[in-house]
């Protein structure tokens, strides 16, 4: 069972560096944004959640919509850089003069591809309720890859509903001289039915149908 989750941000622009040349630019993961609603939860990332894992040294690949055929760069040659800044996590690409390279900054000028992913595996998270929702939020992360997209994909979010319903059990079947019974906390919870693939998926299908309908809008109106 993959334990990989994927995540998208809108925002990605070309800059040019002092030769000239072209770089993508933008942010791949954002601090302290509330997601949409998951499937019975929403998420945001803690400042500081990518400190470990680019101290590590670890080799980060930038591919286009996570296809490992279209390379674009990595951390281990320099032609990918990451850093945290008070936003998020910014990342630089130096694209390739390959056909995907030429591509994907033609993609860009003309708004084809307009946001930023990343694929990651969780080493810490936390939950919480908050005004009656589930919160997750992702305190440390291991990167392992990003690059430009399409639109932001169905986010791959199997991982924090496992972890989600792992919770969920704890709380609502703790016995009750454990802390995680208190009465004030349990009412709190919405339910403690534990979440299913079916209702993920109808939600993320609801999402995913606007943000559709949203950019052929968008891009119908930009041409008029």
């Amino acid at each position: 069972m993959s334990d990989t989750e994927r995540r998208a941000f809108a925002g990605i622009e070309l800059r040019k560096n002092e030769k000239g040349e072209h770089v993508i630019a933008g942010h791949a993961a954002v601090f302290e944004k509330m997601s949409h609603d998951l499937g019975g939860f929403r998420e945001k990332i803690a400042p500081g959640a990518f400190t470990r894992t680019l101290k590590s040294g670890n080799d980060v690949l930038a591919l286009v919509n996570h296809d490992p055929n279209f390379r674009l760069g990595r951390t281990k040659n320099g032609t990918v850089r990451l850093r945290e800044d008070q936003d998020g996590l910014a990342i630089e690409i130096d694209p390739p003069n390959t056909q995907t390279g030429r591509d994907t900054v033609e993609d860009i000028r003309t708004g084809n591809l307009d946001g930023m992913s990343f694929m990651f595996r969780t080493i810490e998270d936390d939950w919480s309720i908050e005004g009656g929702e589930e919160i997750r939020t992702l305190k440390q992360i291991e990167l392992l890859e990003a690059g430009p997209v399409t639109f932001p994909a169905y986010p791959d979010t199997s991982v924090a509903v496992r972890s989600l319903n792992a919770i969920k059990e704890k709380r609502c079947h703790a016995p009750a001289d454990e802390p995680e019974a208190n009465e004030s906390e349990v009412d709190e919870v919405t339910d403690c039915d534990l979440i299913t693939a079916d209702r993920v998926k109808e939600h993320l299908d609801t999402f995913h149908a606007r943000f559709v309908l949203a950019e052929v809008d968008h891009r119908l109106a930009t041409r008029s």
